[in-house]
């Protein structure tokens, strides 16, 4: 992203009253962020939502010079930003219709893995979840997957720590910027989290870790990744509400379940017991459920082979070759075509023998 544009990008983010939704809609509209505090009033008048008091602050200046202050903080800290519509975007994340316009990366990993899951849960984890989150990251190693977790304690710092020992790639999701450190029981963690990949927030440098950013940035733990798992968690609590936020986004979400009188086995066995979580008893079940197999195999087949399909076959076909296992949506937006569209023509690939479904909505080249 260039320079000007990420100033501009900035400056949107920070607007006050506008929102990731709002501001993806101006930059829609008007092409750049730069180009939404050039535009004139009576067309930002068009976007829903936008009124009056909306468009005031867009026009006032305090942004912009916040955004060229923050611009040198990055620079000086070598923050990497990740503007939404960059390719190196989670992918998974932009499919979000809330997701941040703009991310902070810290750190030396890359999203282009596919393979990455959320693991959450309580606070105050007990050895029945700590056991369970020892064995469940060994059994993943073979599959390389990114795990990603709030680096808050229980549950999150134990899915990091035992990342580390694996030697697999985990990313923390901040509620608050890189100029802090939170909890701070947790700084002794830092290094490896560096080593072995590091972390995501939203917020800018100096922004603190108030209570509300912590149920927003959970939007970003349950859209980055391909599936939330719930390892332990009370009826009430922050993991509940990242499970369904996955849920609301299509995602999978699964729980471990526990014996009833459990007291943080209580929102799993809920979640299981609602339909809105399917039951994990070991990495197989996660594996099964989500496609996954032990060895990469290439997918990349002649075109001539495929004399017989139709244009818009072909299109599908080519985008599963592009981007691997995939869900309906994103093949559809990637095509440009309705979903109920995509629908049957993948049901007309299955027939022909080109394409299969997989556990976990998702769909693959043969």
């Amino acid at each position: 992203m260039k320079e000007e544009e990420l100033r501009y990008a900035l400056a949107l983010q920070k607007v006050y009253g506008i929102g990731d939704v709002n501001a993806k809609k101006l930059i829609t509209l008007c092409g750049s962020p730069k180009n939404v505090f050039k535009e004139a009033r009576s067309t930002l008048k068009k976007i829903k939502g936008i009124g009056a008091a909306k468009w005031k602050e867009l026009s006032s200046s305090q942004y912009v010079k916040a955004a060229d202050v923050e611009m040198k903080r990055i620079q000086q800290h070598k923050i990497k930003p990740l503007y939404f519509q960059d390719s190196e975007y989670p992918s998974l994340l932009k499919n979000c219709v809330d997701s941040p316009i703009l991310l902070f990366q810290d750190g030396n990993y890359c999203w282009k893995n596919q393979r990455i899951i959320s693991i959450v849960g309580t606070r105050k984890m007990t050895s029945y979840g700590k056991e369970f989150c020892k064995k469940l990251i060994g059994e993943l190693k073979e599959y390389n997957p990114i795990i990603v977790s709030g680096f808050a304690y229980g549950v999150d710092v134990c899915a990091h720590r035992e990342s580390f020992t694996n030697k697999l790639t985990t990313v923390g999701v901040l509620a608050h910027g890189f100029g802090d450190v939170y909890p701070k029981a947790h700084k002794k963690y830092m290094a490896q989290m560096y080593e072995r990949g590091g972390f995501l927030t939203e917020y800018w440098y100096e922004d603190a870790p108030y209570r509300e950013n912590f149920l927003k940035r959970n939007r970003i733990i349950a859209g980055i990744s391909e599936a939330t798992l719930v390892i332990e968690s009370a009826d009430k609590g922050g993991a509940l509400v990242t499970a369904d936020i996955a849920n609301s986004y299509s995602k999978d979400v699964f729980a471990v379940p526990g014996r009833n009188t459990d007291t943080y086995s209580k929102g799993c066995n809920a979640l299981i017991r609602d339909c809105k979580a399917a039951l994990v008893a070991n990495a197989d079940d996660i594996v099964h459920m989500l496609g996954w197999e032990k060895s990469q195999k290439s997918k990349t087949v002649q075109t001539k082979l495929f004399v017989d399909l139709t244009a818009e076959e072909l299109q599908i076909v080519h985008c599963l070759e592009a981007h691997g296992k995939e869900r309906l949506d994103p093949i559809a937006i990637a095509c440009k075509m309705p979903a109920f569209k995509v629908a049957n023509l993948l049901f007309q690939l299955e027939l022909k023998g080109f394409v299969r479904a997989l556990p976990g909505k998702k769909f693959e080249l043969l």
